[in-house]
This record gives structure tokens, sequence and C-alpha cells, in this order.
């Protein structure tokens, strides 16, 4: 029964779309593939669209391939990618990946009746550079040879500060119709003919009758005189039919077991979603999302952070990336990190936008703020979480640190943990976000070369800024979150007032004298039991920040220990520098005879 609605509704169709496509609009939109774009007027289809269909200079072609393919006054032919009829664009790729060189080859040649987009021109300079250049990044492809290298820079950059000992430069080209992030895409815009307005309308553009061969006209197709009557007429009973399905459709489907079935399809399916690699947007689509960037949310080195929407239920963090900050290392370090971590105690990367110049990084948006916000006024009892919530959020980072150091397939190292980029969600789940200086290391290594330090004063391990203290490692992130536990336990510099000179006071060597007098942590909050975990957590967080590394436990020792009972051992004074603290450190040394061999960072 319902094959035979069906095959009558399909036939109601075919009889609506036959009226009201029958009759006037003969140039109609066709395609070379099942996935090229659609083709109409004032673009045609060679040898498929009839002669009065066909606008000078906009002809397209099919390929063996089945790409549409557009034939420009140059010795090049570009597959068409996209054609954008009301902003009256459209977007080309070179599938050899060789599109700056063959601009080069055609530089300042004619390309009418279009031209480049203004949006994607930029200044170039060339370098002709040895096989041994490893520190610029923007590779010309098919621009090499014999022992040597072509690489380009954007002409405003300062010749000073780029690594160029063994480059010589070639030459300089203004308005060059090409970008980097966007290095196998060419741009193109038309002017004549003007049908912009015209598609925005929803109305279709023509070829004027009894006109020149470049006369337009802008119809609207829907007035059909009597034939719309019959669409109407079709429409009515089409609308009755649909109707009648949808009764039965509800009848069929209503019973309790089909709708569990269909509400577990939905579950399965809103899960794969979420382990779905990143989406990438363009930047009109990061405008909408916004909504013209109306809710900013904070603003940092990097870029400006906005609240965004990508449903009535799906609320997402926008960070709109500065382009005038940086090479791009945040933006690539961000998406090539988080793309393909899936964690319940690491942000999601919902998606990104390279759209030119433009660069964008979408989040899960996180209500509640970072950590940083509940533990900056120890003092204020409305802020303050309570030692269990704490001690949860405290074992739940460690956690999601030690998945990003053993859980994936290359090693990711952090290089800024801190409270400020642990963001909390409506349930104050901790989320490991801002992956910006983050570096990938072989997964069996545990030592990566630096040439500069990374990360935020005061939460930097001392041997990324002194190799005196071993080698840089997973270990320098462990030092990095014990600096966050004791900022947990004793809030930022909060010392007891009643101490003398408290502004000169280190709080972790605060909070270690603390411990080694057997004061209590903090006893202005919490009552009774509670005292034990600022207790518990000052200690593993001593622990993570001894001075030399191999004193340091790993990430999985770490979520062991806060885990585990109470009887944990507070660790050798790393403040000291005589007496038995100076004996620990005689034995700390004589633990770095045993090194790793310094590999280097993964592309």
């Amino acid at each position: 029964m319902v094959k035979i609605i069906t095959s009558f509704l399909c036939l109601i169709f075919l009889a609506f779309s036959t009226v009201h496509g029958e009759p006037q609009d003969t140039c109609k939109k066709l395609k070379c593939g099942d996935k090229g774009p659609a083709v109409h007027f004032p673009f045609s289809l060679k040898g498929r669209h009839p002669d009065h269909c066909v606008f000078p200079g906009f002809v397209l072609s099919c390929n063996e391939k089945h790409e549409t393919i557009l034939e420009l006054p140059i010795p090049f032919k570009f597959p068409v990618k996209s054609i954008d009829y009301k902003a009256q664009a459209i977007q080309l790729y070179d599938p050899e990946r060789c599109l700056l060189v063959k601009l080069l080859k055609v530089f300042n040649k004619s390309i009418s009746p279009f031209h480049f987009s203004k949006d994607h021109m930029t200044d170039l300079t060339l370098f002709n550079c040895s096989l041994a250049e490893r520190q610029l990044q923007e590779r010309v492809p098919c621009f090499n040879g014999p022992g040597y290298q072509v690489y380009s820079v954007p002409s405003s950059y300062s010749i000073e500060v780029l690594p160029l000992l063994s480059c010589t430069k070639m030459y300089n080209r203004s308005s060059v119709p090409y970008y980097s992030n966007d290095p196998d895409n060419l741009y193109l815009e038309w002017s004549e003919p003007n049908c912009g307005q015209c598609e925005a309308k929803g109305k279709k553009c023509r070829l004027k009758n009894n006109g020149t061969k470049s006369e337009i006209e802008c119809v609207d197709f829907s007035q059909a005189g009597t034939k719309r009557k019959w669409v109407a007429t079709g429409a009515s009973l089409g609308s009755f039919v649909v109707l009648l399905l949808v009764v039965a459709a509800y009848r069929v489907y209503s019973s309790d077991r089909k709708e569990k079935a269909n509400q577990l399809k939905i579950e399965r399916f809103l899960d794969d979603y979420r382990a779905l690699k990143p989406s990438r947007y363009s930047y009109a689509d990061i405008k909408r999302i916004t909504n013209d960037f109306k809710d900013k949310l904070g603003e940092g080195a990097y870029g400006t952070v906005y609240k965004g929407m990508l449903s009535s239920e799906l609320f997402v963090a926008v960070k709109v990336l500065n382009s005038s900050k940086g090479d791009g290392e945040e933006f690539i370090n961000e998406v090539g990190t988080m793309g393909h971590i899936h964690h319940v105690n690491v942000v999601r990367l919902v998606g990104f936008c390279a759209d030119g110049f433009r660069r964008a990084l979408v989040y899960e948006f996180s209500p509640n703020g970072s950590l940083q916000d509940f533990i900056s006024s120890p003092d204020n009892k409305n802020s303050f979480l309570g030692w269990d919530k704490m001690q949860d959020i405290a074992l739940a980072i460690a956690k999601g640190i030690e998945y990003l150091h053993q859980g994936c397939d290359q090693r990711i190292l952090h290089f800024d943990i801190k409270p400020h980029n642990v963001l909390l969600d409506h349930n104050f789940t901790p989320k490991i976000s801002d992956f910006g200086l983050a570096k990938l290391c072989s997964k069996d290594q545990s030592i990566v070369s630096m040439t500069t330090a990374r990360g935020t004063m005061g939460y930097i391990a001392p041997e990324v800024f002194s190799r005196n203290f071993g080698n840089v490692s997973y270990k320098s992130d462990v030092y990095s979150f014990g600096m966050l536990l004791l900022e947990m336990v004793g809030g930022r510099k909060n010392v007891d007032s009643a101490t003398e000179n408290t502004n000169e006071i280190y709080y972790p060597q605060w909070i270690y004298n603390l411990l080694e007098e057997g004061d209590d942590l903090r006893i202005h909050i919490g009552e009774g039991g509670e005292r034990k975990i600022p207790k518990k957590l000052a200690i593993v967080g001593l622990w993570c920040i001894q001075w030399h590394p191999v004193d340091r436990p790993s990430m999985k020792a770490v979520v062991q220990m806060l885990e585990g009972g109470e009887s944990l051992t507070v660790p050798p004074n790393p403040f000291a520098s005589t007496g038995a603290a100076g004996t620990n450190a005689n034995t700390a040394a004589r633990n770095l005879n045993i090194q790793l061999e310094a590999i280097p960072e993964l592309e």
C-alpha cells in the first residue's frame, strides 16, 4: 500500500515539473557531473545549451573526468569548483597544485570578461633558497630545481626578521591573485552581464529577445499565465496526497516501540556527529554564526572570542585570529592538533575558517567561563566551588593532560597549562583549551628540541628557560599543572594577612612552609574532612614543580596520586639551596646523567 501511494506521489511531482518547467525557461540548469556546480546563464555548457543561452566569453565544457572547465584567454585550463551567481564570482582550482607558477607565467595578461577578486590579491616577494633552508614555510609548489627551492613571502614582511641566510631575492610581484593559505584556488569575478541583482530577487537573467547578442533582461518565470492555474490545481492535489501520507505515516510509526527506535537512532547520530572531523566555514558563515560579532566574550594577544550559535540549541565560541599577529603558526597548531582529539576533558574544535587572510576557530561553548574565575578570589565564598568539586576538577584536568601525552598517535605537549586555559561547561566539567603553543613529538620519545621559550610566566618550567635543569619534555606540562594545583589550593598569591612583606613571598614556597610546619591550608574555607583535600592537592602540586624534570612524576602517576589515599609524603623542598635540600639537589643532578637523545619537532 505504501509503495502504491509513493508511486502515485512521484507521478504527481513529475506532472508538476513538466507543467511548471515546460514553457519558457529553456536555458535550464545543467551539470557536468554529480558533484559539479550548476551551470546556467550567463554561463553555458558547450554543445548542451542552445545558442540563445550563450553569452560571449562564458562558455564552459566538460572533460573526461566530468569536471567543469573554464577556458580563459591564457594557455591554462582550470576546473570550476563553485559559481556564485548573486555575487558574480567563480572559484577555480588547480588539480596539479602549481597555481602560483602558472599565474607568474601569465602575469598581467588579460582574462576578459573576468577579473581577479580584489579580496584575494597580495604582493609577493620570491626568494631562491638552497635545499638546506628549512625555516621558511611558504614553499612554491612546482618551482624548484637541482639544489634549490623557491619560496614566496608577503612583500609587507620586514626582511630583517626573515631567516634568509641561504636565499637570494628573485623579484617582487604586486597584486598577485594568490594566498599561501589557499594555494590551489583561484577566485575570479565578472561585471558584465550584471545579473546579480536579478538573481538576488529570485528571478532569472537571460539574453533579451530581439536584442543584441549582449543585451540581457530579468524575467520572472513563475508567472506562467494559464499554466500557472494547472500548477495551483496540482499543488492542491499534491498537498492533499501529502496530508494523507502524513496521517498514514503517523499511525504506522506512532507505537512506543517505533518511537523508541527513532530516539535511539537520533542519539547514535549525535554520538557519531561529535566524533567527526572539524568543519570548514567561510568568513560569511562566521559572520552569520556570531550575528555579525555581536556578543564579545574576551580578547587576547592573538584574537578576539565571540559567542555564536550553530542552531537554536548549539552554542559555540568563535575565536577570530588577528591577521596582523604571527605567521599563522597558532592557527596551524590549533587545527592540526585538535582536529583528531576527542576527550571529555579537552575542548572540542567544531570547525575553522581559512578564508584568504581571515582565520577563525570554532569551539564548543563553555558557559561557566574559565577556572581562573573560580580561584582568583579565594576569600569570596560565592565563587568557591567547594573542595570536593575542586578535587574532581583537578583530577579531570590531569586525565586530560595524560590523554594528550599518551592517548594520541603522537605525543602532544601543550606548553600553556594554566587556569585561564581550562574552561568549565554547564556541569563544571573542565576542558583544556588553547593549543596555539602546542608541539607534537613521536610517541616513543619524550624530549623535544626548542629554540625559544614558550608559555605564560609563572607556569613555565625551568628547563624551558635553561637547559641546565634538563631537557624540555612532557615533564614541562607536569610543572605547569603543579603550579595550577598550588594556585587552586592557595588562591593566586594568597598568603596569611598577618605575614609581613607578603608581596615578596613566593606563594608555592609559602604553601610548602605551611605543610612543613604542620599548619592547616586555607582554613577559612571548609570544615572537618575537607581540610584533607587541599593538603593532598598541595603535596601533589609540590611534587610536580620539582626543579629537575627527572624528579617530577608522569601525568599517569599524578592521576594515581590524586585518585589514591591520603598517605602521600611531602616531596623535598624545591626552594632550598643548602642543607638537606642541597643533598636532594645533588641526587637530582646525578639522575640527570641518564639523558634521552633530543629529537626534532614533527612538522
